[in-house]
């Protein structure tokens, strides 16, 4: 990752229900309110997805927060829909995976990147109770391995 990009959000709790097999990167559509508050870092994507409809991908469940230094009236929904922008052949090649092989489209982080909002999107294919155990046993093995390694050095 270059300097010119600065993450806003981790979608962490993806890689752990998911396996991710590709990843794409979008624009979303906000307005100004909604750029303020991801600024402050007001935003989850923790239960966010991704739908098509109609040739356009749109960002779905996705909470950022409202401004409290404005009016309501010009306030945004947190919890509304958003535009993502993305090239039509994606969008025709995301629409085939998703419908033929019932893969699923996940937010994994949304960062700042040269001054414009971006998100990655991946598909992803849901894990099964056994592949969470799996990559709870890699996970608890590499921290052991590297503890050993550390106290292995200092001897």
């Amino acid at each position: 990752m270059s300097d010119a990009q600065k993450i806003i959000t981790d979608n962490r709790q993806a890689r752990f229900l998911y396996e991710i097999l590709e990843v794409y990167e979008a624009g979303i559509e906000l307005t100004g309110t909604e750029v303020k508050s991801l600024r402050a870092g007001k935003v989850n994507l923790k239960d966010g997805f991704v739908r098509i409809r109609g040739g356009e991908a749109f960002l779905l469940n996705v909470h950022i927060s409202p401004q409290n230094t404005v009016g309501q009236y010009f306030n945004h929904e947190p919890l509304r829909n958003r535009k993502l922008l993305l090239h039509d052949k994606e969008i025709r090649k995301l629409i085939g995976q998703t419908e033929q092989k019932g893969l699923t489209l996940i937010p994994l982080k949304m960062y700042f990147k040269r001054g414009w909002v971006k998100v990655a999107i991946a598909l992803a294919r849901g894990k099964k109770v056994h592949d969470k155990r799996d990559s709870l046993k890699e996970k608890q093995d590499k921290r052991d391995m590297e503890r050993f390694m550390k106290t292995r050095d200092r001897d």
